[in-house]
């Protein structure tokens, strides 16, 4: 009996596993993209908030 379970969990879970690695690759190549335009914009708000705090971390001065 344990077995035959055995053995349904192979012919459930084996394509699933060798979906799964064909399917990660292409997901990860697909999500790219959009991975490198949300540094840009994190990129572009960074610098635009250190752009406005400047004039108030120059009054501050230096400690």
């Amino acid at each position: 009996m344990k077995f035959l379970l055995w053995l349904i969990l192979l012919v459930l879970c084996a394509p699933l596993a060798l979906l799964a690695l064909v399917l990660y690759p292409l997901v990860w190549l697909l999500s790219l993209p959009f991975r490198l335009v949300g540094l840009t914009v994190g990129a572009a708000f960074d610098f635009l908030k250190a752009m406005l705090t400047l004039p108030a971390r120059l009054v501050r001065g230096t400690r």
